[in-house]
């Protein structure tokens, strides 16, 4: 029986079981109303949790050790000849039978019957493909007989799973209803479980934060243990090496200065663009625009949002990069007679001046959002006191609304400091170290995917410095958010 299925029987059971605690409950209140401690909805709500939680417990525990389990034991049948070979002979070995097992299942249960521990596997790939199931070709004879075991075996944990879980399910329904009386404390039951319910689900944030970390960490370890770190963070030439396995030959340059000079100047240009004109258009539609207006305006605006970046890069790549280079061309020959370009069509303006285009709807957003929260009665104060509305703005609104806004701005920053396509399709991949905006840059992100695309094993430095440059970025980003943190709790004011 699928998951979906045995999903659905759970539910069903506990609904039923709620229906019948909600009637019988009710039926107490009727006849004993004084001494009922909780609701009938309780009553129901406690035995449907009874019915679903243990079961499910089990049901997801069963999910991740049983597949471990048979793994396990039939891994430990494969020949040692095989498993003296390599962990990767082995894993090939394994999924093989896998794959024949998987297979035996499609079968209809007259040719099932005739696979034995005898078949040959050229005449079990012959039948499995005749069904039209992929099977790989490099099979051996003694992979059969695994295959029907762990067919077997799954099919036996299936079943029992099925039956166990269905069984505590209506047991748990049923320890429920029998525990229904006047003065049980249903109600506090399911806010207990409630409250461990909003504690798990607040605690994925965090446990995805700490695995987040310890992910990168390990492997940053191992790469400055290979590396100095004086040679990656003051280093100011990025070239890492790309050398064949067992070669002794240089690992390359890791300098870390012209990424982050690069991530830092292509987000500032972004920043630089996209501020001014986000927050003017925030005060216009949150201060000046009617509603008629604003209607119109704002989800003109959040239209850029959910664009993809790709498309952006796309954009940049094919109108944006062009039409800079052709422009300085012109005014280059316009200036000097000289008609040559002194702007790239991949640069880091024209890298900034798309990111700025993405990032303008953040802006315009959220300090919409942000202005338009401020309490009306402050607005109203500074003109009954004579204040015009620009001054009202400026003296009044912005320095409420402005630990919002220092927000939001943190936010945008966040996102031009990881974005990757636009930077690739605009900026280029070269590890330049200039101050001059109309030469390529590129970021850390961009050499995060560079330096990870591919088959590629985690034994080299040219590989581990990915982990590296992500665990700096992640440092960076971190720094961030306490600096923007500060500001708000420095400047945060409160408004009745």
């Amino acid at each position: 029986m699928s998951t979906p299925t045995i999903l659905l029987i759970v539910f069903a059971i506990s609904l039923i079981g709620a229906v019948m605690a909600y009637r019988r409950a009710s039926t107490l209140a009727a006849a004993q109303a004084t001494q009922l401690h909780s609701r009938p909805v309780y009553h129901a709500s406690y035995v449907a949790c009874w019915a679903t939680i243990p079961s499910l417990l089990l049901l997801a525990a069963w999910l991740i050790t049983a597949p471990i389990l048979i793994s396990t034991d039939i891994r430990a049948k494969i020949p040692e000849e095989t498993l003296a070979q390599s962990e990767l002979t082995e894993g090939l070995a394994y999924g093989i039978v896998e794959s024949l097992g998987s297979g035996l299942r499609v079968l209809p249960a007259d040719e099932r019957e005739t696979v034995t521990d005898q078949t040959p596997v050229k005449d079990l790939s012959a039948l499995l493909r005749k069904r039209g199931v992929p099977v790989a070709s490099a099979g051996a004879d003694w992979m059969v007989p695994l295959a029907v075991e762990l067919n077997a075996l799954q099919v036996i944990s299936r079943w029992v799973m099925t039956i166990a879980v269905i069984v505590l399910a209506g047991f748990g329904a049923g320890w429920g209803y029998k525990k229904i009386a006047p003065r049980l404390r249903a109600r506090n039951s399911v806010e207990g479980v409630v409250r461990g319910a909003l504690i798990a689900a607040s605690s994925i944030a965090i446990l995805t934060t700490i695995g987040i970390v310890f992910s990168m960490l390990f492997e940053t370890v191992d790469f400055f243990s290979r590396i100095s770190p004086a040679e990656f963070f003051f280093g100011t030439v990025w070239e890492p090496r790309f050398s064949a396995a067992g070669s002794t030959g240089s690992a390359g340059s890791f300098g870390f200065i012209p990424l982050l000079a690069g991530t830092l100047y292509i987000g500032a240009v972004a920043m630089l663009i996209a501020v001014p004109i986000g927050l003017f258009a925030a005060i216009y539609m949150a201060e000046y625009a009617k509603n008629r207006s604003r209607s119109v305006v704002k989800p003109l605006l959040e239209v850029l949002a959910g664009i993809p970046t790709i498309v952006y890069g796309f954009f940049a790549l094919v109108t944006v990069g062009p039409f800079l280079r052709d422009l300085s061309t012109e005014i280059n020959g316009l200036v000097t007679g000289n008609y040559s370009s002194f702007i790239q069509a991949q640069s880091v303006l024209t890298a900034g001046l798309v990111m700025a285009i993405m990032l303008i709807p953040f802006v315009s957003s959220l300090s919409d959002d942000i202005i338009t929260s401020v309490p009306r009665s402050l607005r109203d104060g500074s003109l009954g006191l004579g204040a015009t509305r620009s001054e009202t703005i400026k003296k009044v609104v912005l320095p409420a609304a402005l630990p919002g806004i220092v927000s939001a701005l943190l936010l945008t920053a966040s996102r031009a400091i990881g974005e990757t396509m636009i930077v690739v399709l605009a900026a280029g991949v070269a590890a330049n170290l200039t101050l001059d905006p109309f030469q390529p840059m590129t970021t850390i992100t961009v050499k995060i995917v560079a330096q990870l695309t591919g088959d590629l094993e985690f034994d080299s430095p040219q590989t581990l410095v990915a982990f590296a440059l992500g665990m700096t970025l992640f440092v960076i980003t971190l720094c961030l958010n306490i600096y923007a943190l500060y500001i708000v709790r420095k400047y945060k004011e409160q408004y009745e």
